[in-house]
């Protein structure tokens, strides 16, 4: 081949290149350029999800001293993992032993629904459904027939169902009630405490209830 031949093909060649470079750069203001090095384009991160903003905490109800879940001495001949519940001073005890016990405050029953006797825990319950009982309904109709369980539900966190009766040991969302007469005749714990006293006690535990007409001074002391 001619030096000529060869002269004119890289002629030709570079001004192919030349017209295709004016092509590119004639192309209009609004189109992406075409990257010359795209295995060098900057990386292009997607923005995070947005955080959602934890609710603000309900405001803690605090009990007072005596109705706080504390050892106390106590003195019974009850066998250790009974409970004992002093009515008249709104306790609970769970025998500990050895002249000790484990004293919770409680909510009990209004004025004509306190009971007394003996159960045990026949079944045990997290975040219980509550289905109020044909008793209750016909003294009060305007309440649900069924409640999932859940914060919302009267029965709280834990119930510990007492024999064949209506009655249970349980949770509340209303912890201002502990200590006061106001149920229509469960045995209210806080949701905290019904916690620790679920994971204390077993199906067949012995509940001991005593009557509100016993009203003997305080039952338990504090361990100082």
């Amino acid at each position: 081949m001619s030096n000529s031949s060869i002269l004119s093909r890289f002629a030709a060649a570079a001004f192919g290149a030349l017209a295709i470079g004016a092509t590119a750069f004639s192309a209009p203001a609004t189109a992406a350029p075409l990257p010359l090095f795209p295995f060098f384009l900057p990386q292009i991160e997607a923005a995070p999800p947005p955080v959602a903003a934890a609710p603000e905490e309900e405001e803690r109800f605090e009990l007072p001293a005596r109705l706080r879940r504390q050892v106390v001495n106590y003195y019974t001949r009850e066998a250790p993992g009974t409970i004992i519940i002093d009515t008249p001073n709104t306790y609970l005890y769970l025998v500990l032993g050895n002249g000790q016990a484990l004293r919770y405050g409680i909510g009990i029953g209004r004025d004509g629904f306190t009971w007394s006797g003996t159960q045990t825990i026949t079944r045990k319950a997290e975040w219980p459904a509550w289905t109020p009982p044909p008793q209750m309904i016909a003294r009060q109709p305007y309440l649900p027939r069924h409640m999932t369980g859940g914060p919302g539900n009267p029965l709280g966190a834990r119930a510990m169902y007492l024999g064949g009766t209506i009655y249970r040991i349980h949770g509340t969302n209303a912890p201002e009630t502990i200590g006061t007469r106001v149920s229509s005749g469960c045995l209210r714990l806080t949701n905290e405490d019904v916690i620790d006293l679920y994971s204390r006690v077993s199906v067949g535990t012995k509940v001991i209830v005593l009557p509100m007409t016993d009203r003997r001074a305080d039952l338990g002391r504090t361990i100082r």
